[in-house]
């Protein structure tokens, strides 16, 4: 009986400590902004205080669970407006406001669920809430081979296609990821974007632009 007891008491620590090395929560990232993040100080410098104020921001949930709620294989993104351009949030909480968009598939509760896990990531980039809607999200960030090529469309709003980076895209010799990500992920790559367009409304603004070197494509788990 005590070797039965035993047995079990080390199974279960064992299951125990697997359990607790897992993240809650991880999945797929893509970040593009209205600013150049892979580039030099000089290009940054000319660029601070007179674009970069936006960015989208999307995660595609591969495993895992909010507040208890299981999200797997659903996807929310943010896009958010600040009132200056955006640098590192870990020198500056910028205070903005943004839109967020759930996928159509979510039930009430993982739409819930996934509001506050684009807040939590988002910290005080999402302040204000200004709307909350719901539309079908495809996105695609290739796996690790993909090196920046990405995709995303969410419903008519939002729609983002980037590539790798390539030599020719340098404007000087000493660019580099410059800027970091707007949240904590693992593994971020630069990527070249080829299109960024949002057309909804709340941020008393639209757009549609191409060809900066404005995204990210990574991981998170938490």
């Amino acid at each position: 009986m005590r070797t039965t007891l035993l047995l079990l008491g080390i199974a279960l620590a064992v299951s125990g400590s697997a359990f607790a090395g897992q993240p809650a929560i991880e999945g797929n990232y893509i970040e593009s902004r209205s600013c150049d993040v892979y580039t030099a100080a000089c290009n940054a410098n000319s660029e601070i205080g007179l674009v970069g104020e936006e960015a989208t921001m999307a995660w595609q949930v591969t495993r895992g669970s909010h507040q208890g709620v299981d999200v797997t294989g659903l996807s929310v993104v943010a896009v958010i407006r600040t009132d200056s351009t955006l640098t590192d949030t870990s020198l500056n909480a910028y205070k903005g406001r943004g839109l967020v968009i759930v996928d159509e598939k979510a039930n009430a509760a993982q739409r819930d669920a996934l509001v506050s896990f684009a807040k939590a990531q988002s910290g005080t980039l999402l302040s204000d809430v200004i709307k909350v809607q719901s539309a079908p999200i495809a996105m695609n960030t290739g796996g690790t081979d993909a090196h920046g090529a990405a995709s995303l469309k969410a419903g008519e709003l939002v729609n983002i296609q980037t590539r790798s980076l390539h030599e020719s895209d340098k404007h000087c010799g000493n660019d580099r990821a410059y800027y970091p990500p707007l949240t904590r992920v693992d593994g971020a790559t630069p990527a070249y974007t080829q299109r960024d367009m949002f057309s909804g409304e709340g941020l008393g603004m639209t757009w549609d632009e191409a060809d900066r070197r404005s995204a990210y494509v990574a991981r998170f788990e938490k």
